[in-house]
């Protein structure tokens, strides 16, 4: 694979595809599913989403700051991805572009294959986020923990 290939994580959540994805369509929640830790708090955007929203998300990894997301895949039920950009003129010429998608697959009984996919192949300067590239896999994996936690 090369250093610009996607990172993915999955897993089996025992929820219907539907209820699954009206979560991760609703930018109030991300917080809750956030692996990384540094989703903060919507601060501007529809409730629920849809193709060629955007939406704001308050961050903060060592200091605060935001961004602006534009939802760039949707297929309700099925996929949904954003891609965020620095709400900051000038800093958003360099960062943003990366694309967070979510890929639900419904199986039997009420079951979900959940796939989270981090792609910064359209990212401005894609260097720039190759050092976090082996800290995301295990972020994903702590998305997906805190998705089956909040679907409990």
């Amino acid at each position: 694979m090369g250093l610009l290939s996607p990172v993915s994580a999955e897993r089996v959540v025992h929820a219907p595809a539907e209820r699954v994805f009206d979560l991760l369509a609703r930018p109030s929640q991300h917080r809750l599913l956030d692996g990384s830790g540094t989703v903060r708090a919507p601060y501007a955007g529809p409730e629920r989403l849809a193709l060629g929203d955007r939406f704001g998300m308050g961050m903060k990894a060592g200091a605060p700051y935001r961004m602006v997301n534009e939802v760039v895949e949707f297929e309700e039920g099925r996929r949904i991805a954003w891609q965020p950009r620095p709400d900051h003129r000038g800093v958003d010429k360099v960062i943003g572009g990366r694309i967070w998608r979510w890929e639900l697959e419904p199986l039997d009984a009420g079951r979900t294959l959940v796939r989270e996919t981090w792609d910064i192949s359209q990212e401005r300067v894609p260097p720039l986020l190759l050092p976090l590239k082996p800290v995301v896999k295990p972020q994903l994996e702590r998305s997906l923990d805190r998705l089956e936690r909040a679907l409990a």
